[in-house]
């Protein structure tokens, strides 16, 4: 039955010592068997272990891998068979060659039995050593074989595994590489048209074959534009974004995989287009004229949770496929390029702001020198003038109006810095709409006449009523004539249309003006924003009535738009404002001025302290004709010594004084039992917030922001002086009274 076997020389020499370690396990019930067999094997090298019973064989087993088993088929208990049986069943064991050797040698219905359980051979017993031998030696070859084969496999897919992180790792050293050069020509500019083209450079042909750019509209009235190619020769001139209207490349199919991507912000890959699609397929996308794209792929170029706009990648050459590496590669370099378009794009608007900022203190130095130099003009004829009664007169209408031009210039960078810092308190109230409309035209009519405009107002035959602050919404529509004016050739048409829609009141401001082009229209509120700003314009403006008139109508909860045929076609701006339908005809008007025609005469006496002489005087000059007792002072020490003397009942005081500041004068005041019971009024050109607070710790009863009108000042002395708690005027902070002031 023994089967002749030529291995090669022996294996177990070529094989170094821990690779050649070979098992044999021996089982027989009989002592005397196992040592004959144990002595016929050893010489072939391999370790023998030996079990008395198949349960031990079993255990066996289960420790450790054998090259060849030789099982005894008669044992008591578990016989060889049932042996076979269990270890053929358990996985690890199931293939390892199992020799039967038994006395039963020609039993066949024995042996068919063994050979189905998975026994290799058989031997009979008594066994001849050589016939032992010789196979026992093919099994142990065959097994140092298959550990050689199973060696070699090892070290082959640990070859293979570091051959592919080998190439894994130069990929993506290549790719970091890449990205990291990308990323420094991309940040080497500031200049958004200059990464634009940039960018479509750098992606062909190392992440694609073709490339499109399409950068996203950042107002509604702009178009999206597309950067084709490098080969394509883009439109534009430097510094300007190159390329067309996206819209003019769109095919329908891919314009829905770019809307599906701008909507869920991840990238998608096109893969077995549709031959109508590839037919198709925008020519910027094509490799060549004569080879459509075989995949195509829309990353969007997304920073800080903002999209861009994307980049439409395609593949023609044969084997290029938008694999994972690819994509992944394209989606980073998009988000680099992002970050670097939406850092030029901040960088230009940090540009356009600086401009502007420029611009603005041009503007304002220029707007408050027209006014200082008729003033300059009436003083000079003042004093070389010899009919005094004329030239007073006229240098006092001179200076008034200019005066007022100064005033009105401030006022409406106090209101944009009180609307800012949320300052601004409005009496919401139903308001009258003609006579807001009438307050308001009243207070244009000089700048419209000045131009020769011709103003209309049409207003409904049905009274009508809105919820608002009657001098804010005056002021708002003021500014709306005012701003259709001065963008208005001489002689121009200005109208005035309010009709009631809805819930709402509508007020419309046309003009027949320069009009406004289309891409300022989204930015025309802005602070210090201007249509043009040219020397010979003849009405000046910081540009901050607009900004001023939207602040003020979205806090009366209503809206403000403009809108523009574009240049020389004129311009419309539509205010809404909520319409209050429920009030009566009768409610009241608030009263736009509080003053009153003949006073009655101030008996109080008024310390002023101020460095300034000239204010000191004026104001001094100013009380006195209201019948006020006056001293002055001009630091601050000799006002904290002239308090003690005099105790007077007003103290006007300036905080920047020399020697000691105005905070320091009113807590020596207050210190002093008895002259703390003065009011205390700061009238400082210190306004901001910091000012009001160390004021009221200082001990000041009221904070009024420098100027104050001459009627506001003597009316808050007339109120103290009839003894009753007076309001701050606009501009100014009532603090409680620490005392009486009589």
């Amino acid at each position: 039955m023994a089967r002749s076997f030529d291995p090669p020389a022996d294996l177990a020499s070529v094989w170094p010592v821990e690779e050649a370690h070979v098992d044999i396990l021996i089982v027989d019930d009989r002592p005397d068997k196992r040592l004959v067999y144990q002595t016929i094997l050893e010489d072939l090298g391999p370790k023998i272990f030996m079990a008395e019973s198949g349960q031990r064989a079993l255990k066996h087993v289960l420790e450790r891998e054998f090259a060849v088993i030789l099982l005894d088929v008669n044992m008591p208990g578990m016989d060889g068979l049932e042996t076979a049986a269990l270890i053929r069943n358990r996985g690890r064991s199931a293939h390892v060659p199992i020799i039967f050797i038994t006395a039963d040698y020609n039993d066949d219905a024995h042996m068919a039995r063994g050979y189905a359980l998975g026994a290799v051979d058989y031997i009979g017993s008594p066994v001849v050593p050589e016939i032992l031998r010789a196979k026992v030696k093919v099994f142990v070859d065959l097994y140092l074989l298959a550990q050689q084969a199973k060696r070699q496999a090892r070290q082959h897919l640990t070859l293979v595994e570091e051959r592919v992180a080998r190439a894994t790792a130069e990929q993506a050293s290549k790719r970091l590489a890449f990205l990291a050069q990308a990323s420094a020509t991309l940040a080497g500019s500031l200049d958004f048209a200059a990464i634009t083209r940039e960018l479509v450079q750098i992606c062909v042909p190392s992440v694609a074959d073709a490339c499109a750019l399409t950068i996203v509209a950042e107002a509604p009235e702009q178009q999206a534009k597309e950067l084709l190619w490098p080969d394509h020769d883009p439109s534009g001139g430097e510094g300007a974004l190159p390329g067309r209207a996206a819209s003019e490349a769109a095919n329908p199919w891919l314009r829905e995989a770019i809307d599906r991507v701008l909507s869920s912000g991840r990238p998608e890959v096109l893969t077995d287009l549709p031959r109508a699609a590839c037919r198709d397929a925008p020519p910027d996308l094509a490799p060549t004229s004569d080879r459509p794209p075989s995949s195509l792929a829309v990353v969007p170029l997304v920073a800080h949770g903002h999209t861009l706009g994307f980049l439409s990648l395609a593949m023609g050459a044969p084997g290029r496929q938008f694999d994972t590496d690819t994509l992944s590669t394209a989606t980073e370099l998009a988000g680099r390029a992002a970050i670097a378009l939406d850092n030029a794009r901040l960088y230009e608007k940090i540009q356009d702001q600086d401009r502007r900022k420029d611009e603005f203190l041009a503007m304002l130095a220029h707007e408050l020198r027209n006014p200082l130099a008729p003033i300059s003009n009436a003083v000079h004829v003042l004093r070389a003038s010899a009919d005094k009664a004329k030239t007073v007169a006229w240098a006092g209408d001179v200076i008034g109006r200019q005066v007022q031009q100064l005033v009105r210039l401030v006022d409406d960078l106090l209101d944009v810095s009180r609307i800012t810092r949320g300052k601004i308190d409005l009496k919401i109230e139903s308001i009258d709409v003609a006579r807001v409309v009438d307050a308001a035209v009243e207070t244009s009519r000089p700048y419209v006449d000045a131009q020769a405009h011709a103003l209309a107002v049409s207003m409904p035959v049905e009274p009508l009523r809105l919820k608002g602050d009657f001098a804010r919404v005056a002021q708002v529509l003021a500014n709306l004539i005012n701003n259709a004016a001065k963008y208005t050739e001489r002689g121009g048409r200005i109208g005035v249309t309010v009709v009631a829609e809805g819930e709402d009141v509508v007020f419309r401001v046309r003009d027949s003006g320069v009009g406004i082009p289309k891409e300022l229209l989204s930015s025309i509120f802005e602070p210090f924003r201007q249509i043009e700003r040219t020397l010979d314009r003849s009405q000046g403006g910081l540009g901050v009535g607009l900004t001023l008139a939207q602040r003020l109508v979205e806090m009366q909860g209503g809206t403000i738009c403009a809108h523009s045929d574009g240049p020389d076609r004129g311009s419309e701006f539509t205010v809404r404002l909520p319409r209050d339908s429920t009030a009566g005809a009768e409610t009241a008007t608030p009263e736009l001025s509080k003053a009153q025609t003949n006073p009655p005469p101030l008996e109080l006496r008024v310390l002023i302290v101020d460095d300034n002489r000239d204010v000191a005087h004026s104001t001094a000059l100013l009380l006195r004709s209201a019948g006020c007792n006056v001293d002055l002072a001009f630091d601050g020490e000799e006002a904290v010594r002239v308090v003690r003397v005099l105790r007077p009942d007003v103290v006007l005081l300036d905080l920047g004084l020399p020697k000691m500041d105005g905070y320091q004068v009113a807590e020596r005041i207050r210190a002093d039992r008895a002259s703390g019971k003065s009011l205390i009024i700061a009238l400082s050109g210190y306004g901001q917030d910091e000012h009001r607070l160390r004021s009221k710790r200082a001990g000041f009863d009221y904070h009024i922001v420098k100027p104050i009108e001459p009627t506001a000042l003597t009316g808050l002395l007339a109120s103290l002086w009839s003894c009753r708690k007076p309001e701050a005027p606009e501009g100014g902070d009532a603090f409680p009274l620490r005392g009486s002031a009589h």
